[in-house]
């Protein structure tokens, strides 16, 4: 059973486990302002594994940091389960990042002791927390493929099981949302996978939501759902279709179905080479043809 949030906000009956509204976040440095997010909107189920791709600069890793109670959101609104992120108190702050979220980061410096066995790694967020609990240490280390090897040292693992080292180390005081920053980015296309492998298994024993941040297109591909940020919102979202599905776009090969995602102002983001193709730049006329909807140059 995995943690219970505590209240710290009036959420709507049958909300998303994550609800991100026109989510704003600007950086200061000297004189300058940096919009690292510009409005995003997301919604996310519990329980559900996604990804969130898009290049350097994008807004991912801002977006993780809120999601993390890292950062806080400049306006907008942004909602893990009860907890409203933007109005967190200090100590709401250090409960939530305790209590509810866990993180994998891609660094595995960053996840582990190296002087402390694997076991003793998985135990130390619980002893930091005042919950030591060795039986739940080791069911962790099981469920991620490593009940043999947890009286390892770090540098007595493979960067693959560190890596699952560091899963059971997210998921060691029971939250409710995993967060991983490029987990496979250092690592094979083999122990990637079990990787993944790992975020699959722990999403489906203890219920947990996995949002997993990459580069790597072909990694976001294996999950059900992932959406790609450009320019700090979300510009499309990417869906796995089931099995044998053919549509009107393609001949059946595809496995996942590619959406533009549209804001609740019904604005969207057009691909940069489309309008580049057309040769649209400020301004475009729209139409409205039966069911679909037409844009072309001025």
């Amino acid at each position: 059973m995995m943690a219970a949030a505590v209240n710290t906000a009036e959420t709507a009956e049958k909300q998303p486990f994550i609800l991100c509204e026109g989510l704003v976040r600007i950086y200061k440095a000297l004189d300058l302002e940096v919009m690292a997010l510009q409005g995003l909107e997301l919604s996310v189920e519990a329980g559900e594994l996604i990804a969130i791709i898009g290049s350097s600069g994008s807004g991912k890793s801002t977006l993780l940091n809120i999601l993390g109670g890292l950062d806080s959101p400049s306006a907008g609104k942004a909602i893990v389960g009860d907890w409203n992120l933007a109005r967190l108190s200090a100590a709401d702050r250090v409960r939530y990042k305790r209590d509810v979220v866990g993180f994998v980061w891609q660094n595995v410096g960053r996840n582990l002791v190296p002087y402390l066995d694997a076991l003793e790694n998985v135990e130390l967020p619980m002893v930091l927390s005042g919950k030591r609990d060795r039986r739940w240490a080791a069911e962790l280390l099981q469920v991620v493929g490593l009940g043999d090897r947890m009286r390892h040292l770090p540098g007595q693992l493979s960067g693959g099981q560190q890596q699952r080292v560091a899963v059971a180390i997210g998921l060691a005081n029971r939250p409710r949302l995993l967060l991983a920053d490029e987990p496979t980015g250092s690592l094979d296309s083999r122990s990637a996978g079990q990787v993944l492998e790992v975020f699959r298994t722990v999403r489906g024993t203890y219920g947990v939501t996995i949002i997993m941040v990459t580069h790597d297109q072909k990694m976001a591909r294996e999950v059900d759902r992932f959406v790609q940020i450009r320019d700090g919102k979300v510009a499309t979202e990417t869906v796995r279709r089931a099995p044998g599905a053919v549509t009107a776009w393609d001949d059946g090969t595809e496995t996942h179905d590619e959406y533009a995602v549209l804001d609740s102002a019904g604005r969207l983001q057009i691909p940069a080479d489309y309008l580049k193709k057309l040769g649209i730049t400020s301004r475009a006329r729209i139409a409205l043809a039966k069911d679909e909807i037409i844009i072309r140059p001025k």
